[in-house]
């Protein structure tokens, strides 16, 4: 039986992938130390939803790792009114791997935050990360590597229910609470508690740390589609965002993976273009070299401010290809309708002359037509179109019904 109740449930899906959040990591401080202010924030979001090429919808959103103004002991960071004035949303951070005191200072300066900037605040949050890497951090490599002192996942799971608590009731009690990790530690069982008490899991994923395995450009892609279906499989069903992800343009090789703008270029056409506009993604990153320049670096532009990046960041070698086949996509608006359709709207033992055809009309001129219970989709250029996907993209469904069950 053929209910608009189902149609309605498509249509859910369907703006769920269109919603999605597309930004860049943004640090408290530049790398020599010096703690952003904001009007320097201000200027990176404006520059973030100004670079040349972006693809639809723009990059509108910021992921922070602190709550706290560098400088201060809890005072709340300034990215907060740059983030209010330049209408840029925000996957919240609290530092989590410097202790129970240190830890204290992050949740009053959330709580200040609240009180200080209310609904304005609220209603760009797109979640909050307790954390960022900290299970990495006291795993082997993360000690064989040297890095900072980590959390235990016990600590971490209690850090969630804190903020739990502190934004219960409050402008941001709609907000989902989660924790950002390497894959490798969410795939490891030890870390279970963690993935439990989240709201949702922050997937870090880079190829190019990969050293002992096969990491060339050619297999950044497949090495980072395995680690995502890896970390989505130990989700146990909660969503999982892209929150860290990207290659270097410049550095040292790691195993086959070399640093140079031209495979940059190839990890964002082949890892990036595909999650856009489909799945939350924080790219690493707009800016890594201001005023200095690490070793690696991932920044998309260099060490001073400006909309033109350093490769053709527009996707358009996805532009104009078509194909017709079986519905199998792996994200995005395709993936929404194979999943909600095939389950939803046809049994394949039923003979209806039911046709269900939605046609895509997005921002770069590509039109995508689904039809049911067919089961293909076509995807082809269109001409002169216009429109956002992160907005409102153009969508015309067409339902012709010929045998009607009950409706």
């Amino acid at each position: 039986m053929y209910r608009l109740s189902q149609l309605a449930a498509l249509a859910a899906t369907l703006s769920t992938a269109m919603g999605a959040y597309q930004g860049f990591n943004y640090g408290s401080s530049f790398t020599n130390g010096a703690a952003k202010q904001q009007s320097d924030f201000e200027t990176e979001f404006r520059t973030a939803q100004g670079l040349i090429g972006a693809p639809a919808g723009g990059f509108t959103s910021a992921r922070l790792y602190t709550m706290i103004q560098g400088g201060t002991a809890n005072a709340p960071i300034s990215a907060i009114p740059a983030a209010i004035a330049t209408k840029t949303s925000l996957l919240l951070g609290l530092w989590a791997s410097a202790g129970d005191v240190a830890f204290a200072n992050e949740l009053q300066a959330l709580s200040s935050a609240i009180q200080q900037y209310g609904t304005a605040l609220g209603g760009l949050v797109a979640g909050i990360s307790v954390g960022s890497e900290d299970l990495y951090r006291i795993s082997p490599t993360g000690l064989e590597n040297k890095e900072n002192p980590g959390a235990a996942p016990l600590t971490i799971a209690h850090y969630i229910k804190q903020v739990r608590d502190i934004i219960h009731n409050t402008a941001l009690s709609g907000a989902p609470v989660g924790h950002v990790d390497t894959w490798t530690a969410w795939v490891n069982s030890s870390n279970q508690v963690v993935v439990d008490a989240s709201d949702f899991l922050g997937f870090d994923g880079y190829p190019y740390f990969q050293k002992t395995q096969q990491n060339d450009i050619v297999h950044s892609k497949s090495l980072f589609d395995d680690a995502l279906g890896a970390t989505k499989a130990a989700s146990q069903g909660k969503p999982v965002w892209i929150t860290e992800t990207g290659f270097p343009l410049s550095g040292k090789t790691m195993g086959q993976a070399v640093p140079s703008i031209q495979n940059a270029k190839y990890y964002w056409d082949h890892v990036g273009c595909p999650l856009f506009g489909s799945t939350n993604v924080w790219w690493y990153t707009m800016q890594d070299s201001a005023p200095t320049t690490p070793n690696p670096s991932f920044g998309l532009i260099g060490s001073t401010l400006t909309t033109t990046p350093l490769f053709d960041i527009s996707c358009s070698s996805k532009q104009g290809q078509t194909s017709s086949s079986l519905i199998s996509p792996s994200s995005g608006i395709s993936s929404a309708l194979s999943q909600t359709a095939q389950s939803t709207f046809f049994k394949p033992s039923e003979t209806s002359t039911i046709t269900l055809a939605t046609t895509f009309l997005a921002s770069n001129g590509t039109m995508t037509v689904a039809s049911f219970p067919s089961g293909t989709v076509s995807t082809g250029k269109a001409s002169s179109i216009k429109g956002s996907m992160g907005e409102a993209i153009a969508v015309v469904m067409m339902v012709t019904v010929m045998a009607l069950f009950g409706l």
